[in-house]
């Protein structure tokens, strides 16, 4: 029993201390446009007759070195996917795609990490 308490603490420890130094996504949005580096309007949907892309941003923290993915999902599939390697403490990045009038519906974008846990989810409406 004695054991058993020691490994419960030992993995409680090892996963607490794996996590604290873990990156972060500390923004994911949806956008129309990009400037300097930043999203220019936010947006949880679009219309289909005024747009036919939409961006993705993300910022990234204590994430240096580490491949992280862009998966845009529509319909269960996956549309798109877009790696890169993250180059700094603080990394801003995008991606963006063109939407046909008759993919209409919720799309889902995901950020990977090279592992293929997911990060963080967002979600928009293509109307």
């Amino acid at each position: 029993m004695h054991y058993i308490v020691k490994f419960a603490l030992l993995t409680l420890t090892l996963c607490i201390g794996s996590n604290a130094f873990a990156g972060t996504v500390s923004r994911a949005v949806f956008t129309i446009g990009i400037d300097n580096r930043e999203p220019v309007i936010v947006v949880d949907s679009i219309s289909a007759d005024s747009y036919n892309s939409i961006s993705f941003f993300t910022e990234l923290t204590g994430m240096t070195g580490e491949t992280v993915t862009h998966q845009w999902m529509f319909d269960d599939k996956v549309m798109f996917e877009k790696s890169f390697e993250v180059g700094s403490d603080r990394w801003r990045v995008w991606t963006s795609k063109t939407l046909l009038p008759d993919w209409t519906g919720t799309w889902t974008v995901k950020v990977l990490n090279e592992d293929g846990a997911v990060l963080e989810r967002k979600s928009f409406d293509y109307q």
